[in-house]
């Protein structure tokens, strides 16, 4: 099991150390704390960093992975991702379902809500997570401040909670089921697997693997009024075989497994 600490940037207030020690239920970094990763405030935004223990501090190495919604991959995929004819777009059903209510049941850093957000769906996002939530949190506060119209159109279409899934869709009534449900589940790795991508390797150190994936989708199965998407590698095992995938979206390495929910 891993170790997780806060830290941050010199000049940082400790009142904003303390808030979000409160918020994530971490300690902060102290000499007597061996962290294995730093969820570290920097001056412009918040980041989870592996640290390398092994190193000198002058060739220290960091690591580190943080949301954002304002530059990078969700900035370009917002400008030029293709629109509609996107696999993930026909997965929703954006040519059948006019901006679709989009409850995103496993949200991880967002960038799947982001890119359904930016084609017109409005986009709930759970993260049961702390130390997840709280970057998502960072990313979305950060983007607010920026004064792009459309980014702030794109935004408006965002909401973030944080709980367990499974506990968020006993709370829905049939009046306020979502049009689609979207689940994109992390799988345990395989020990004979390819190195999984950084974000990856964070992911399966900090929040692990979903175990009650199957379940979930079972659970998601009675609540959605249109669809359930899950997303998987594209030669990956489906979620489940106890229930028969309607069609699939394919792509060079990601497909999209589509359900009819069951009445």
């Amino acid at each position: 099991m891993v170790t997780i600490a806060i830290s941050a940037d010199k000049g940082i207030p400790k009142i904003q150390l303390d808030h979000l020690s409160q918020q994530t239920s971490l300690p902060l970094l102290d000499k007597n704390i061996q962290a294995d990763y730093l969820l570290h405030i920097k001056t412009e935004r918040l980041e989870l960093q592996k640290r390398d223990l092994g190193s000198s501090r002058k060739n220290k190495k960091v690591l580190s992975i943080f949301a954002d919604f304002t530059a990078g991959k969700s900035q370009y995929r917002r400008l030029h991702g293709g629109g509609k004819g996107q696999d993930i777009a026909k997965a929703i059903g954006l040519h059948k379902i006019k901006e679709p209510q989009v409850l995103d049941l496993t949200a991880g850093m967002g960038a799947d809500a982001f890119v359904l957000a930016t084609l017109g769906c409005q986009v709930t996002m759970i993260e049961r997570n702390l130390i997840v939530h709280a970057l998502l949190r960072d990313a979305l506060d950060r983007a607010n401040l920026n004064t792009d119209n459309d980014l702030q159109n794109i935004l408006k279409k965002i909401t973030l909670i944080n709980d367990n899934a499974a506990t968020y869709l006993d709370t829905l009534s049939d009046i306020f089921l979502p049009d689609v449900i979207y689940l994109d589940p992390m799988f345990p790795q395989k020990t004979k697997s390819a190195q999984v991508k950084k974000e990856m390797q964070f992911f399966h150190d900090i929040v692990g693997s979903d175990l009650d994936s199957e379940t979930l989708f079972l659970q998601a199965l009675s609540k959605a009024k249109k669809r359930i998407v899950v997303k998987r590698p594209r030669l990956a095992e489906v979620i489940s075989n106890k229930v028969k995938v309607d069609f699939v979206i394919s792509g060079k390495s990601t497909r999209y497994d589509v359900y009819l929910p069951t009445s």
